[in-house]
């Protein structure tokens, strides 16, 4: 990924909301969040889960978004392995999921992967849940410090950080 790009795109907004009085507490558990619910298993519920925990916690909800955005490879990357986990915590076979096995499953017959993912969502989202309670503390935990440096550091000279 380009540097610029990376700047342009993520860093600078990120920066400016800082500058405009987003607390560095309030970005980090915008980012938290935006992180642990961009991965849910359950494709296509994240932008709605984003934004109901912008609502609910008076979150910046285009920061969110953004984060959102930004991590949908990691949640195509982790949804086979949450659905593996799903079943072996549950004492499931894991029906030999793969991506290549589901998305078979959903050309030939849509109704009936929808009936037999059905269950092994259910048990990737428990998954899900509690590794995402305990990353997003951690991450909260985390960037707090590290937002409170950057508004620091970026301050201008005579101004004082908030």
């Amino acid at each position: 990924m380009n540097s610029s790009w990376w700047r342009r795109r993520v860093a600078n907004p990120l920066l400016i909301l800082l500058k405009q009085g987003l607390s560095p507490e309030k970005l980090a558990l915008t980012i938290a969040l935006g992180i642990t619910l961009g991965v849910t298993p359950v494709l296509g519920s994240t932008g709605l889960l984003c934004t109901l925990a912008a609502l609910a916690f008076r979150l910046n909800l285009p920061a969110i978004q953004l984060v959102n955005w930004l991590v949908y490879p990691l949640q195509l990357a982790l949804l086979v392995p949450l659905l593996q986990a799903g079943a072996r915590l549950f004492g499931k076979e894991s029906a030999g999921f793969s991506l290549s096995v589901i998305l078979q499953l959903i050309r030939t017959d849509a109704l009936r992967a929808i009936g037999l993912l059905w269950t092994a969502t259910l048990h990737a989202l428990l998954v899900w849940l509690a590794a995402g309670l305990v990353a997003t503390g951690l991450l909260y935990l985390a960037l707090v410090p590290i937002l409170k440096r950057v508004r620091t550091e970026s301050a201008r000279p005579g101004e004082v950080a908030a």
